[in-house]
């Protein structure tokens, strides 16, 4: 049996098929335990550490830090009896980390001659390589492996001209070479060619930009638009001097130094699809309802003040999620899930929290809240939340949810239209209470005052259901020791 054990990188439950290594809590060498975590993979949900599946020798890491991989990739190698000797060298399931190689010295690469890549000029660049050995023009390929001729611009000097005939002698002119066109290390591209795809070349023809005079950046030397672009505004300032505030200000650079490219990935991803997905499949319906809950503020207050709840964080959330829960035993079909040619009544509640995070949206939910004591479901909140900010939630916690509170009122906004997550029929923006004029026993005055917001999915939810579900919600929060000895 070999002592190198592969490590995959396993299936972390709901589906995932990749994840990204975060950071590795190993290098190689290092002797490590069974159970010991190894490295920290965010997946679309959370990022999870992962435990090593064997006691042994790190001996090699296929992945480096910021590589996303996909479930069942080898990550990492672990020789699980370091104690028996040298490893033979000479054995295929020994893997080296490309890290761990010797750096060769200039005079042995000098010494190497190496052969032309393929596939080493991106898509599209005229007279780069391609597949057997042939020249790619703007249409297909070339059947001739010499470098292409292309026509010249009028008025342009050839790089290379051939001696014209001339009947008589004629006064000698200095020659007019181009420097020749190198590549992003300084070396000159084969076969003097100017590589730049066909946008590339129209915007520098559009600036009045000399392909021919440029060192591309680009992939074995080749032209970008960011070459263009500099090349144009170093001409541009050193031609026009600006001597008006007014034209400096005007002209404005909108280039891409100025852009920001932000990966799609992980918990980014995955609430992109799923709010696309909810979005054009249920069809939305959200209505508002705005109470006065100094009474539940009130209710708060004399909470925090009881003995054993002095070590408890009360925060009105825990009342809204009271609130939910009740109004869902009144209202059963709002917890439900439309499955196709029926619909699914849930008699458990698993309540969903949105929680912003570092790494995107994320919503875990307590599982079976309706189950809970006042105390456990304030216990569970509070849990839920630090825990999501820490980032340490994992994914069986983000899964299974069946209706949803998100409080924008954190954020200092009255209310939104949330977006049902998938498989929900309804989910509550609970938003900021504030000190409002209010009309209360024939007067006016100052009272805490909020707007919920309950969108659902109006396959299952008609507008009497929705309507009944957010005025019980709003009547739990305008008077919840009633609301308790009524429907308790």
């Amino acid at each position: 049996m070999s002592r190198i054990k592969t490590f995959n990188l396993p299936d972390l439950g709901e589906g995932l098929t990749e994840g990204e290594i975060l950071s590795w809590l190993v290098k190689v060498g290092d002797t490590i335990e069974l159970n010991q975590p190894i490295v920290e993979v965010e997946t679309a949900k959370a990022a999870v550490e992962i435990p090593a599946k064997w006691a042994g020798q790190v001996q090699a890491i296929h992945h480096p830090e910021g590589t996303t991989v996909e479930v069942g990739t080898p990550i990492i190698a672990i020789d699980t009896d370091p104690g028996a000797g040298p490893l033979d060298t000479t054995s295929s399931t020994t893997a080296t980390p490309t890290a761990d190689l010797p750096t060769p010295s200039a005079a042995s690469l000098a010494a190497v001659e190496l052969a032309p890549a393929e596939g080493m000029v991106e898509p599209g660049l005229i007279g780069g390589a391609a597949p057997g050995g042939r020249t790619a023009v703007l249409v297909g390929y070339g059947p001739r492996t010499t470098a292409a001729k292309r026509r010249p611009r009028k008025g342009a000097v050839p790089a290379q001209a051939e001696a014209p005939v001339a009947p008589e002698p004629v006064a000698p002119q200095p020659a007019v070479t181009p420097e020749p066109v190198r590549n992003g290390n300084g070396g000159p591209v084969p076969g003097g060619l100017v590589l730049a795809k066909p946008p590339v070349r129209k915007l520098a023809k559009d600036l009045g930009v000399d392909l021919r005079t440029l060192t591309g950046s680009g992939p074995l030397g080749s032209i970008t638009r960011e070459d263009i672009q500099q090349a144009a505004s170093g001409s541009v300032a050193a031609a026009e001097p600006v001597a008006v505030t007014s034209t400096a200000t005007s002209a404005a650079s909108f280039g891409t130094d100025r852009e920001q490219r932000i990966p799609v990935k992980g918990v980014r991803k995955l609430t992109a699809e799923n709010m696309s997905r909810s979005a054009f499949t249920a069809p939305h319906v959200t209505e508002f309802l705005t109470v006065d809950v100094t009474r539940a503020m009130k209710a708060l207050d004399r909470l925090r003040g009881r003995r054993e709840w002095r070590d408890v964080r009360v925060s009105p959330l825990l009342l809204v999620a009271k609130a939910v829960l009740l109004a869902v035993k009144r209202h059963p079909m709002v917890n439900s899930t439309w499955a196709g040619d029926e619909i699914v009544v849930k008699e458990y509640v698993n309540l969903g929290i949105a929680a912003a995070t570092e790494r995107g949206l994320i919503v875990p939910n307590v599982k079976d809240a309706g189950r809970l004591s006042l105390r456990e479901l304030a216990d569970a909140l509070n849990g839920l939340v630090q825990t999501a900010k820490s980032g340490r939630t994992a994914p069986a916690d983000m899964s299974g949810g069946t209706l949803t509170i998100t409080n924008v009122g954190v954020f200092g906004v009255d209310t939104g239209t949330p977006i049902l997550p998938p498989g929900e029929s309804a989910i509550l923006a609970f938003g900021a209470v504030r000190e409002m004029p209010w009309v209360h026993k024939g007067k006016v005055k100052a009272r805490q005052v909020t707007t919920l917001g309950l969108s659902f999915d109006h396959r299952i939810i008609d507008g009497e259901l929705g309507s009944k579900f957010l005025r019980d919600i709003g009547d739990f929060l305008a008077d919840p020791e009633a609301a308790l000895l009524a429907w308790t």
